[in-house]
């Protein structure tokens, strides 16, 4: 797998953590999405900052209580997003699996100059 191969938005486990629990399909208000992430307030409002710029989640800011609270949504951009990274990463557990005995795996030697170890 190449660094390119993964999307640059969800190199935070902070952010995947946030897209994991918006994929249920729930709206989240703020205090409960750093209840579930276990993230604290500013790294929450920092990941999801990222997170709506990238158009993965909608934040809309609703009354409660007598004041405005933070509401988050998964889009479908985030939706394709996570699902595609989770593809990614799935497809490269696949290809690290024991191959059969009729396909052998390949040896890399440490004395190959031709990589960068």
């Amino acid at each position: 797998m190449k660094y390119d191969d993964l999307d640059p938005h969800l190199a935070a486990p902070a952010r995947i953590a946030i897209l994991a629990t918006l994929a249920d399909g729930q709206a989240w208000l703020f205090a409960d999405l750093r209840k579930e992430t276990n993230l604290a307030d500013g790294n929450l409002h920092v990941q999801t900052r990222r997170l709506k710029e990238a158009g993965y989640v909608e934040a809309e800011k609703i009354p409660r209580g007598g004041r405005r609270v933070t509401c988050f949504r998964l889009t479908e951009a985030g939706r394709e997003a996570l699902a595609a990274y989770v593809r990614r990463l799935r497809r490269a557990l696949r290809q690290g699996e024991t191959p059969g005995p009729e396909q052998p795996r390949p040896v890399r030697r440490r004395d190959d100059d031709s990589r960068v170890w």
